[in-house]
């Protein structure tokens, strides 16, 4: 996982499928903006079902500088 600089609320995370992009809220699970058709975007939900307190302790510990 990277942050780009100022990375914005709410916490959350961009997920690739081929030439779709999706941004889902790391909180929520929900597909904040982007095409991703929707079993790309049930994928991804499940992997951030099994890695969502990782993620968001990850968000937490960001440095911005």
């Amino acid at each position: 996982m990277f942050f780009k600089p100022k990375e914005h609320e709410p916490s959350h995370i961009h997920a690739l499928y081929g030439e779709y992009l999706g941004e889902f809220n790391i909180r929520t699970m929900e597909m904040i903006q982007g095409d991703l058709p929707k079993k790309a975007q049930e994928l991804v939900r499940e992997w951030l079902s099994a890695h969502q307190a990782e993620l968001q302790a990850m968000w937490d510990r960001q440095e911005i500088t």
